[in-house]
């Protein structure tokens, strides 16, 4: 028996990428050499996942990438032959995910195994399905899995730790944030989102606003990918690697400006203009950036032999208002100051007594002036005392 579950799995088109996988890699090499060290060594491997080979078949077999799943993610006729092949590489995964540890131990020793895992019975092509009805949401591959990328060597790359911001941990700002998250629900309900330029002064929330909107609706299928500067010549590749998708994305660029002479201004501008790789209705641009302009220009740069110098300004200075969507982060007064505070003691349990918002102002004040990072800081040191 397990001879002939070792072949079916070798055998694998549509899934043939779950070969690819840790434990499976384990799985197989029991299946074709059943030894006490193989039934140990997968085993080991299983229990990363939670000791459920069930579970484990399942959330490998719905996590991955396969030409079935593009093809209906891309609304692309499925073809009969590949239709076929996926329904009967499912009926055997499911086989495969109820094989019991007495079953597969027999093969190794007559006595009870030492090491057991966990089955159950379970409908894969069922739970497949209801995978592809939600795609939209669920997505598909790394997708799945994940929700926060960078890209790195030409393919986006999961951020298997990324920022635990909620939008319900953010204090202030309220008005401006709603914007974004308004913004970002077009995105969610198929409706035009512009791209977003999130300025303003430093502390006040920008990246924490966007970072918790990518957590808050992660499960209404958003997706982040965050680029860094110096990337931005790669968001064509960017854009290619995210067309056709059924999630919706953010591509996030963070603190940005630029010098008049910077190749990234062009790369960013072309996108933003709509070019031959302009965003798809899949995604929308957000970027912050401590500046409204975002280029820097000198006094220095108006001298010069440029003979129509008032356009070449006019280009630089216009690239902010090439975002559909302005939003102005600016530092709180004393009042919103104080009112940030004292909603951050309340979530750390911290008494709000005059006496703590008279240290908080001073510690504002001592550093580089009032902020939603200066109230934080503030009240995680008084939490740490």
């Amino acid at each position: 028996m397990l001879n002939e579950y070792a072949e079916k799995l070798q055998s694998l088109a549509v899934f043939r990428g779950i070969l690819r996988e840790k434990t499976v890699e384990k799985l197989l090499a029991f299946l074709k050499s059943p030894t006490h060290d193989s039934y140990g060594d997968f085993v080991g491997s299983l229990y990363s996942h939670g000791g459920s080979l069930t579970d484990f078949i399942i959330e490998t077999v719905t996590e991955d990438e396969n030409p079935y799943m593009k093809r209906i993610a891309e609304f692309k006729e499925v073809p009969p032959c590949i239709d076929e092949s996926a329904r009967n590489e499912l009926a055997f995964l499911e086989k495969l995910s109820r094989l019991t540890p007495e079953e597969a131990w027999s093969a190794v020793d007559s006595c009870e195994p030492f090491s057991r895992w966990d089955t159950y019975e379970a409908d894969l092509l069922k739970i497949y399905r209801e995978r592809i009805a939600a795609l939209h949401t669920k997505g598909f591959g790394i997708f799945a899995k994940y929700h926060v990328f960078s890209f790195k060597d030409g393919r986006l790359v999961p951020v298997k730790n990324p920022d635990t911001q909620r939008l319900s941990q953010l204090s202030g700002y309220e008005l401006e944030r709603g914007k974004v998250i308004a913004n970002t629900l077009a995105l969610l309900n198929d409706k035009p989102a512009p791209n977003v330029l999130l300025y303003g002064d430093a502390g006040t929330g920008k990246s924490s606003t966007v970072k918790a909107i990518a957590n808050e609706y992660r499960d209404m299928g958003l997706r982040l990918i965050e680029l860094t500067k110096v990337q931005l010549g790669e968001l064509p590749a960017v854009i290619e690697k995210i067309a056709g998708n059924p999630l919706k994305f953010i591509i996030f660029i963070d603190d940005i400006s630029f010098s008049a002479d910077d190749d990234n201004f062009s790369a960013l501008k072309a996108v933003l203009e709509g070019s031959a790789s302009a965003k798809t209705d899949n995604m929308t641009i957000y970027c912050t950036s401590n500046r409204r302009h975002l280029v820097k220009e000198r006094f220095s740069d108006r001298d010069g032999d440029d003979i129509h110098a008032a356009d070449t300004r006019e280009e630089l200075v216009s690239l902010s208002e090439r975002f559909g969507l302005k939003v102005a982060f600016l530092k709180p007064n004393k009042d919103t100051y104080l009112q940030i505070v004292e909603k951050l003691a309340a979530e750390y349990g911290i008494e709000c007594t005059p006496d703590l918002l008279t240290r908080a102002e001073a510690y504002a004040l001592r550093r580089s002036g009032r902020s939603g990072r200066a109230a934080k800081h503030f009240i995680e040191l008084e939490a740490s005392k």
